[in-house]
């Protein structure tokens, strides 16, 4: 499954990036997401691989931090992912023994805010060998997700690490606040995208007021640049104005055809309410 430290609206949009079928829910100050495919079982790939393709997915562009958790064969592990920061992964084998990257819980505590010192040390005790046999990767991964507790976590009941996957889904569907988020085609994506940028630091030049500004100062800044660049015979200064009215035109033609936010309590195309019947 993926933790990702964002509220669910914030994570619908992006989900669809991963063109998977999602189960989503809210889980505390963080949105848990389950997949109801098996790719690591019929694409040839490991879960390890999936999940941390999955992860950078979701944090393309943002600084929220992503966890993907996965298990498998008695191996278990994390990845973190988060923007332009490095990705760091952390694995159990079945015995509990640890690899991966040495400075993951460091780098974990740090972007998730924890405690330098107390949260750091439980972290970190993750990584050291087990007191028994029965210490296994699986084990491990549990304790990190209790710890994360302190990050506003709250998984919803039966979303727990080592759960089988027909298990893990079930739980997600009657988990509260549930909703679903499915690949529906390159229109359902390319909408997504655009409701990213809308959502974006970009968003308001986009569109809006300050988008319809912009765009009536590119058009009326084309005008008599064209008119200039005709006495002038310029064709360079008559490629620069046609560029800026097409830009000016799109600008107001975008804001104009897309359409108005939708009511609250209303879902976008591609996230809809699971069918418990």
């Amino acid at each position: 499954m993926l933790l990702w430290r964002t509220d669910l609206p914030a994570a619908r949009t992006p989900a669809h990036r991963l063109r998977v079928r999602l189960l989503l829910a809210p889980a505390g100050a963080w949105t848990v997401l389950v997949p109801e495919d098996k790719p690591w079982r019929d694409g040839g790939k490991a879960a390890a691989e999936v999940f941390s393709g999955w992860a950078a997915a979701l944090a393309m562009g943002t600084d929220r931090p992503v966890l993907g958790l996965w298990w498998q064969d008695g191996r278990a592990g994390l990845t973190l992912s988060g923007g332009f920061r490095r990705t760091v992964a952390q694995e159990w084998d079945a015995a509990g023994q640890a690899s991966g990257d040495p400075d993951a819980m460091r780098t974990l505590a740090a972007r998730l805010g924890l405690d330098p010192v107390l949260d750091l040390e439980e972290l970190e005790r993750l990584t050291r060998p087990g007191p028994g046999p029965d210490v296994d990767g699986v084990t491990r991964l549990r304790g990190l997700v209790a710890l994360l507790t302190r990050a506003g976590l709250a998984l919803p009941p039966g979303l727990a690490p080592g759960e089988p996957a027909d298990r893990l889904r079930g739980a997600g569907r009657v988990a509260p606040g549930v909703e679903t988020v499915e690949w529906s085609g390159r229109r359902d994506a390319v909408r997504a995208e655009l409701d990213a940028l809308e959502a974006g630091p970009l968003g308001p030049w986009v569109r809006g007021p300050r988008a319809r500004l912009l765009g009536a100062a590119q058009v009326a800044a084309a005008a008599p640049l064209l008119v200039w660049a005709a006495r002038r015979h310029s064709p360079a200064w008559a490629a620069a104005g046609t560029l800026l009215l097409a830009q000016g035109v799109l600008s107001l033609a975008y804001d104009g055809l897309r359409p108005g936010p939708q009511p609250a309590g209303t879902r976008p195309p591609g996230a809809r309410p699971v069918d418990l019947a």
